[in-house]
């Protein structure tokens, strides 16, 4: 298993797997307790910051995301939440994508997401 490496590792799961030329993502939301009064555009700009920033540790970047699942709480919100992916994903380098409506792990959580890239 020496080609596998996992950062950020507790019982449960690992924030960031590397294997091959491949970074897989768990599921990342905004900081739910601080920010449980925040719209679905504070949450999203939230957490696709977090995934930058687990990208970056990992050694790849938004633009080689592969694959992203992204779940609402509402999926009211799929407008909204869109306008700010759609700012974030450059042109020419948007992925293979899956939104769906789930309940999250808290109520006050609205939006979730999941990536796999390709490292740099």
């Amino acid at each position: 298993m020496s080609d596998i490496e996992r950062k950020h590792t507790n019982a449960r799961m690992s924030k960031i797997v590397r294997h091959g030329d491949l970074v897989y993502l768990c599921g990342q939301t905004a900081s739910g307790g601080t920010n449980a009064s925040a719209d679905i555009t504070a949450q999203t700009q939230e957490t696709l910051a977090r995934v930058d920033a687990l990208l970056t540790e990992a050694g790849s970047d938004r633009a080689r995301i592969l694959s992203a699942t992204l779940y609402l709480r509402d999926i009211n919100d799929f407008a909204a939440m869109n306008a700010v992916w759609e700012s974030w994903i450059a042109p020419g380098t948007a992925p293979a994508r899956t939104t769906v409506e789930a309940r999250l792990a808290s109520e006050s959580l609205l939006f979730e997401v999941t990536v796999i890239a390709a490292l740099a």
